[in-house]
């Protein structure tokens, strides 16, 4: 037989917790542990390995999405699940900015959660991707912008020998300009005053 997985679900609420450990039940190959809020789930998450964490949005403390964030940046191969009755728009736009692999609203089936359990266990490699993203924004234009940097890169490495001459020998100069120029603002404003 394998090994169980273990499931760490993060709910103020005990009755999701007995829901997720009647479904994932042993016999199925899972062990399901709980934590009331993010500050134990964080606890538990130091302590040991999970291999996937369910989580809910709205708990006293640090809420859901803030969770999967401590744990994409900690432990990015970690898949997170966000579990909520609160399923706006914004609420999963910023879930999956934080890199959750699934976005789950109550009420829950328990081919809901078997599912979303599977799929987020057998899909590692999309959150894995999306974790080394900062953001969606820098998504969109790293293409593009990897496309032109070997190019600009050679072109700097090229030119920096140059720039760096240019200061060299304009930086006096520049500098004594710009006394030059302070000395006769200063002479001008103290001329007409004697």
């Amino acid at each position: 037989m394998s090994a169980l997985r273990k499931v760490l679900v993060v709910d103020d609420d005990p009755v999701v917790g007995k829901s997720f450990s009647r479904v994932l039940s042993e016999d199925k190959g899972y062990v399901v542990i709980t934590a009331q809020n993010a500050a134990e789930a964080l606890e538990k998450l130091r302590e040991q390995e999970y291999d996937v964490v369910f989580t809910d949005i709205k708990m006293p403390g640090m809420d859901g999405v803030e969770l999967a964030e401590q744990v994409k940046a900690r432990r990015p191969w970690t898949p997170v699940v966000i579990v909520t009755g609160y399923g706006t728009t914004a609420n999963e736009a910023r879930a999956k900015a934080a890199g959750v692999s699934d976005f789950l609203r109550k009420p829950l089936s328990p081919e809901m959660i078997e599912n979303s359990a599977v799929h987020a266990l057998l899909a590692p490699a999309p959150t894995i991707v999306a974790s080394q993203q900062t953001s969606p924004v820098e998504d969109v234009h790293a293409v593009p912008v990897k496309k032109t940097s070997n190019l600009k890169n050679v072109a700097l490495f090229m030119a920096a020998p140059f720039i760096g001459l240019a200061y060299a020998v304009l930086l006096p100069f520049v500098g004594t300009a710009m006394l030059i120029w302070v000395g006769v603002q200063a002479l001008r404003t103290k001329s007409p005053a004697e």
